[in-house]
């Protein structure tokens, strides 16, 4: 289902709690919301739909991965960058690595692992900022 944009800074900023297999759907409300969204926006974290929960969406190239409980275990090659936001208006300028691996629960509920890196990187760091209640 399309979930409503959440805007609230004060909202925004509460850290996501972790998600369980109780929270498989919430892949849905991600896909589809992203889905309605795709011509401006290219991830999210399930607390921008209202859900405080560590779940986030990225355009991964032409799939949208969700990942449930996504942690970063590396990341190298720091670098400055000006990121923008669904829940936010304008452009702030953020720190971000160009190589990172994150671990995460996929919607069967099975521990993948990711090394990713460039702008691919870049969205799911900017997604585990909102789960970790961090505004850029």
């Amino acid at each position: 289902m399309i979930k409503n944009i959440v805007t609230n800074i004060e909202q925004l900023r509460q850290p996501s709690v972790p998600a369980t297999k109780a929270d498989l759907p919430l892949a849905t409300d991600l896909r589809d919301t992203l889905a309605a969204h795709q011509d401006h926006c290219v991830g999210m974290a399930a607390n921008m739909i209202g859900e405080h929960k560590r779940a986030i969406i990225a355009q991964l190239g032409p799939i949208p991965v969700v990942m449930f409980n996504p942690q970063l275990t590396s990341q190298s090659q720091p670098y400055q960058t000006k990121e923008g936001c669904l829940s936010l208006t304008g452009q702030r300028p953020t720190k971000r690595f160009k190589k990172i691996t994150v671990q995460f629960y996929n919607q069967q509920w099975q521990r993948q692992q990711l090394t990713l890196t460039d702008f691919a990187a870049e969205i799911v760091q900017h997604e585990l900022d909102h789960c970790n209640g961090v505004i850029i």
